[in-house]
């Protein structure tokens, strides 16, 4: 058995060389490769290379995550009647306030924006409130207010993927713009969010254009405003252009949407929707008061599998500013992102990681200065593979052909053999880190980092798939 395996190791280092040597035209690949059972390296590339993972930091953070809150770990947001007649929304950093369905649907199927909000105001009116006498509050003092972390560029806070985090999150903290062609060319486009709250302005000057003309919208955010531009044209008879629009005050948003729910219901509101933040050297001061209402969140697992499978970076922000705030359980952090990075090292350091690895700067890839070397995230893959929560550690990946980022990529996973990884993608960098279950090779954990590369980003993704596929050989 160990000539054999030797002979398949060698083997598989070959074919691994060959298409390395055969890499696109630019750009640097680091490549690692391990045998998960033995704890051996199988390949090596440029392994200790420090490199931009993108996504592929959403590793790290959800298996830290796993470690350190478990996987049955909830989120509770409740709605608190202060004395002085306020009316509290106070987040907790759930990211499961949206219409999404949990557990992770490989349809994609979502329910109404706001229904846990809608949930909200149905527990307050059947607790007999009718009339509010002060405001409505969104309080996201959980996290001290820092909407984005370091290195997220200016780009990215007008993209959904790189919507504000708060502790307090609503429907991913995102309009859905919704922009239609009118009956006839020449005529303005028509506009419909979802959800409808009088939160964000849209300046529509989108023009129905000629049909079978090709569509060109543009979103521009007015500075130091919620006023949005939209210009353009939409050809008659074509479907409606959707544009994903984040909002500046996640919380303000939210007590916006409760603010509406109880109006809808008949209950008189005297006061206005407002926000409570809190700076970084203020210490947290819960709201106290009557408890009027209350949602917990689906068990972590099957947030993470939601983050994980749909690179959801706003979710993976959250969940690390919650690692900071709990504090490996002791509930004395202060939910920055500092203090939840300061999890993820220590969790580096007692698998056996050096902090010549690493160069972290938040939980989700998006941010441009963060380096990882691809043995890091083989090391932790490993390690995860050996846990207690193993079986569920690895359902949170995408597979292979069916679900997630990879559901038109590395087809397919049958009777538990296939590609189950990670996907990461930035302007400069391309990533997939996770396990290749063959019936020959048993289960290998590995990751590619290509960095820097001057071919599209479509030959780039192949050459990768063709290293992933060979470990299924």
């Amino acid at each position: 058995m160990a000539i054999a395996n030797c002979a398949f190791a060698a083997d598989l280092a070959q074919r691994l060389d060959a298409l390395a040597d055969a890499a696109p035209a630019g750009g640097f690949a680091g490549i690692h490769v391990v045998d998960v059972t033995t704890g051996k390296t199988v390949y090596g590339r440029n392994e200790d290379r420090l490199l931009l993972p993108a996504s592929n930091l959403k590793i790290l953070t959800a298996a830290v995550a796993l470690e350190r809150l478990g996987q049955d770990y909830r989120f509770t947001t409740r709605v608190i009647r202060e004395a002085a007649g306020d009316v509290v929304l106070v987040g907790s950093g759930d990211p499961s306030l949206s219409g999404r369905v949990f557990p992770y649907q490989r349809d994609g199927h979502a329910g109404p924006p706001l229904a846990p909000v809608e949930e909200l105001a149905d527990q307050i009116l059947t607790h007999g409130i009718h009339r509010i006498d002060g405001d409505i509050v969104g309080d996201d003092r959980w996290f001290p207010w820092d909407p984005y972390p370091p290195s997220w560029t200016e780009d990215d806070t007008v993209r959904d993927y790189g919507a504000a985090v708060s502790a307090l999150t609503v429907n991913d903290n995102v309009v859905r713009v919704a922009i239609r062609p009118g009956a006839r060319a020449g005529e303005p486009a028509v506009v419909s969010l979802s959800p409808a709250l009088e939160y964000l302005t849209f300046d529509n000057r989108v023009v129905t254009g000629a049909r079978g003309s090709q569509a060109q919208v543009r979103v521009h955010r007015v500075p130091g405003s919620r006023e949005w531009l939209l210009t353009g044209n939409v050809p008659a008879g074509r479907a409606a252009v959707v544009e994903m629009v984040p909002v500046d005050d996640p919380a303000l948003f939210a007590a916006s949407a409760l603010y509406a729910a109880l109006t809808a219901r008949g209950i008189a509101i005297h006061g206005r929707p407002v926000a409570r933040h809190r700076a970084f050297a203020e210490p947290y001061v819960a709201a106290e008061g009557e408890e009027l209402a209350s949602r917990t969140s689906p068990p972590l697992h099957e947030l993470l599998q939601m983050m994980a499978k749909l690179s959801q970076n706003l979710h993976a922000e959250l969940i690390l500013r919650e690692l900071g705030r709990s504090a490996k359980g002791s509930g004395t952090g202060d939910g920055t992102t500092e203090t939840g990075l300061a999890e993820i090292r220590a969790y580096l350091a007692e698998i056996g990681a050096q902090p010549s690895e690493w160069r972290l700067q938040d939980g989700s890839g998006l941010s441009r200065n963060a380096l990882v070397t691809p043995r890091l995230l083989t090391r932790a893959l490993t390690s995860m593979a050996k846990s207690m929560d193993k079986e569920i550690w690895i359902s949170l990946l995408p597979a292979g052909g069916e679900d997630g980022t990879l559901s038109h990529r590395l087809c397919c996973v049958a009777d538990g053999f296939g590609i189950r990884a990670k996907t990461g993608s930035l302007s400069r960098a391309l990533a997939l880190s996770g396990y290749a279950e063959s019936a020959a090779n048993g289960q290998l954990a590995f990751s590619i980092l290509v960095n820097d590369f001057s071919a599209s980003p479509g030959v780039v993704r192949q050459w990768i798939d063709k290293i992933a596929t060979a470990l299924l050989e």
